[in-house]
C-alpha cells in the first residue's frame, strides 16, 4: 500500500468514526451498554485510534518520497498534524475508557477541539496535496 493509499483509508477511518459520532450524540442514550449503536460507536472510536497511530509519520513518508516542496512547510504543518492527532487520540482513548460513553459524552467529544483541529488540518492537507498532484501531473 503506498503512503497515499494508507492516508486515505485512515483519513475515511477518522472521518466514518466522527460521521457516526454526530448521529450517536443526536440520540440521547444515557450509556452505550446494549445497544448496538454502543457497540458500533466503539468499533468505529478504537479504528480511529489506530489510524491516528503514527498518522503524522504517514504524511512524512509521503512528502519525502514524493519529494514534494517546500519541505520546510510540509514538515512544519505535520508537526501541527502529530501535535492535533496526539490530542485527538487522548481524548478517544479517554472516551473508550469509560465503562459507558453517553451521547452526552460524545457530543462533548464532538465538540473538543481537538477533534475538530485535526479534521481541519487533515481536510487542509488533503487539498494542498491534490493541488500539488494535479501540478505535477500537469508537468509531466
Amino acid at each position: 500500500m503506498t503512503p497515499r493509499e494508507d492516508l486515505a483509508q485512515r483519513c475515511e477511518t477518522i472521518e466514518r468514526a466522527y460521521e457516526f459520532m454526530l448521529a450517536y450524540a443526536a440520540q440521547g442514550l444515557s450509556g452505550d451498554a446494549g445497544s448496538q449503536s454502543g457497540g458500533e460507536l466503539r468499533q468505529l472510536l478504537s479504528r480511529a485510534a489506530g489510524a491516528l497511530a503514527d498518522l503524522s509519520d504517514q504524511y512524512l513518508a509521503l512528502v519525502q518520497g514524493e519529494g514534494l516542496h517546500p519541505s520546510d512547510k510540509y514538515s512544519a504543518f505535520i508537526d501541527v498534524i502529530r501535535r492535533d492527532a496526539g490530542d485527538a487520540l487522548a481524548a478517544i482513548e479517554l472516551v473508550l475508557a469509560q465503562r459507558s460513553i453517553s451521547s452526552q459524552v460524545v457530543d462533548n467529544l464532538n465538540a473538543s477541539i481537538h477533534v475538530r483541529a485535526l479534521l481541519t488540518d487533515l481536510f487542509l492537507i488533503d487539498e494542498i496535496l491534490k493541488v500539488a498532484d494535479a501540478q505535477q501531473t500537469s508537468k509531466g
